[in-house]
């Protein structure tokens, strides 16, 4: 764009990694984000062994917003990849210990799960019409504000929740249920809000 023009960026993807770490969260009981839903077709909790582990869920908090947002949210320690999680997931070095062992025998199904659902991502919303939704959005904030967008970026997971939804999932970063981002009707009208706030 010419100089002194806003840009816009939209990233759109059902990550592979936030799918991973939302199966961890909802396989090992683990509430926080609270607003967020399930994963529809994932196990849920297996036993109450975690439900008041406070440090597992801290340590899944660190991962989450690692995992979200990896630039905002440096480890301060060196990370290591975790066994049976094809490169998907990388711990701190240190202080992840209760995690770690919790997760290692989640690592196949983890990612099994995670790359059935990019697939169906792809299939049924793909990337060729993001640009467009995410435009026509914009141009509507245009119109309504009277003035050209700001520059902004802006991450999008397509996920399969179990409610139709957007939420704020880090400073830059929203997700949608899938079912959601088909229906361009309803889509425009969810994701209106959100480029009003950052646009």
């Amino acid at each position: 764009m010419a100089a002194g023009v806003p840009e816009w960026v939209v990233r759109e993807d059902a990550g592979l990694p936030v799918l991973v770490a939302l199966y961890l969260r909802q396989t090992l009981g683990i509430r926080f984000p609270e607003e967020l839903p399930h994963l529809r077709g994932a196990p849920a909790e297996a036993s109450g062994e975690y439900r008041d582990a406070g440090g597992l869920e801290r340590q899944w908090r660190v991962l989450w917003e690692m995992t979200v947002e990896p630039q905002a949210h440096p480890s301060p320690v060196p990370l290591e990849l975790v066994d049976g999680f094809d490169m998907l997931v990388a711990l701190p070095t240190e202080g992840f210990a209760e995690l770690h062992e919790a997760i290692v025998p989640l690592g196949p199904a983890a990612v099994a799960y995670a790359r059935d659902a990019a697939e169906h991502y792809r299939r049924s919303v793909g990337t060729g019409a993001s640009y467009r939704a995410y435009a026509s959005a914009i141009a509507q904030h245009e119109r309504a504000a009277g003035r050209r967008a700001h520059s902004f970026e802006l991450n999008v997971q397509v996920l399969p929740f179990t409610q139709r939804g957007v939420w704020w999932i880090g400073a830059l970063s929203v997700a949608v249920t899938d079912g959601l981002r088909g229906d361009v009707a309803a889509f425009d009208a969810a994701i209106a809000p959100i480029i009003a706030d950052i646009a």
